[in-house]
């Protein structure tokens, strides 16, 4: 049975999916009924009704079914799908002490392998694709390994987001250890890229900046919590602008509690935010910033226009973001791996160009439905 089944599925074997509703998820928000789609190798060759394919080709019914390119979660902390089921109802502060000072320090590298493991397997059981695994709890560079290990043996695309709640961004990443780590482990080729996940507390002397020069050293985006309610502020965000860390790269998670000039920073600088609804809702950390990401985009795009210059190139950026949301991954029925649920103010751009610019596009979701200002909301 399972030689039948890898024949079937053998590398560069075409396939079709007969007669789904296939979503495209092009700018014009087309269904299509009834509609085949045709795989060769990497690439979507063709899309249409009865197409005509190749011998040999992978029939598959997709009738009374969606076909959709795969979805892309920003943010997921895969290591504590481990301890699913705890924290769901809880406040911000419970999750702290529990995951940060209590249960957190006692995970193990096999922990972490088992957390990750679980949480690739569900996300690409449920359409998700494409995740970024903000693996903060890396006390050791074996626990960093465990999670790699695991990514590695699950068939999606994975960005590893290297953290360690344990100890200061500046402490980590100062050490050979985890040098070494990117030496092994970062330039195989094998993930589909690497960033920094640590935070910034707001702190006057800024401990932080030595880790974002060792992200610039290697060439790695920063993903980092900002705007999270007692915990990351709009001190923050001024920090890491005045000393030049703010870049197009840099991913704001939740971004929930910050002022109308931090996201006015944000969008300047052509960085994305990535909201976590469901837990910034139920945790109480406040609305997710969603609205105000896409209204500032275009009060950006007015403010900071020259006729002239270098800072055209941010004001089409701004335009471009306050255009299109790139959907996150966990708007689905079954249960998240994590108690997050993601979605993204800015497109999805790619971290890598390892896997081929074909396979970047198709994983990306996206959907200019409530982008625009007039549509936002009133709060109670």
């Amino acid at each position: 049975m399972s030689d039948q089944i890898s024949e079937q599925l053998r590398p560069g074997r075409p396939i079709v999916l007969r007669g789904g509703t296939v979503l495209p998820m092009d700018a014009t928000h087309s269904v299509l009924r009834a509609t085949d789609v045709l795989v060769v190798s990497d690439r979507i060759e063709a899309i249409g009704p009865n197409l005509t394919v190749p011998d040999g080709t992978l029939e598959i019914d997709a009738a009374g079914g969606i076909v959709m390119p795969g979805m892309v979660d920003t943010h997921r902390h895969m290591w504590q799908t481990a301890m699913r089921g705890y924290g769901a109802d809880w406040t911000l502060t419970q999750y702290f002490v529990f995951y940060y000072l209590q249960h957190g320090k006692t995970f193990r590298p096999e922990d972490i392998h088992a957390g990750t493991l679980l949480s690739a397997i569900e996300a690409l059981d449920a359409g998700v694709t494409t995740t970024v695994d903000w693996s903060h709890n890396n006390h050791t560079t074996q626990h960093a390994d465990a999670a790699v290990d695991a990514l590695e043996a699950i068939p999606g695309r994975f960005v590893f987001g290297y953290g360690n709640i344990q100890a200061g961004a500046w402490e980590w990443t100062a050490t050979p250890e985890f040098r070494d780590f990117v030496e092994r482990r970062m330039h195989r080729g094998d993930l589909l890229g690497f960033q920094l996940a640590f935070d910034v507390t707001g702190d006057p002397a800024f401990p932080e900046k030595a880790a974002f020069e060792v992200a610039r050293e290697l060439g790695a985006n920063v993903t980092t919590h900002a705007g999270v309610w007692g915990a990351t502020n709009d001190d923050g965000i001024r920090l890491m602008h005045e000393n030049g860390f703010m870049t197009p790269g840099t991913v704001y998670v939740h971004a929930a509690t910050l002022s109308d000039d931090s996201y006015q920073r944000i969008a300047a600088t052509g960085g994305s935010v990535s909201v976590s609804t469901e837990s910034e809702q139920s945790c109480g950390q406040g609305y997710p910033p969603t609205w105000r990401c896409a209204s500032t985009a275009f009060r950006c795009r007015s403010r900071w226009t020259p006729a002239s210059g270098g800072a055209a190139t941010c004001s089409r950026r701004c335009g471009r973001r306050s255009a299109r949301t790139a959907r996150g991954s966990t708007w689905r029925r079954t249960r998240p791996a994590t108690p997050s649920r993601t979605r993204t103010c800015a497109p999805t751009r790619s971290w890598s160009g390892r896997r081929g610019a074909a396979r970047q596009r198709s994983a990306s979701t996206t959907s200019s439905a409530g982008s625009h200002p007039a549509s936002r909301p009133t709060w109670p």
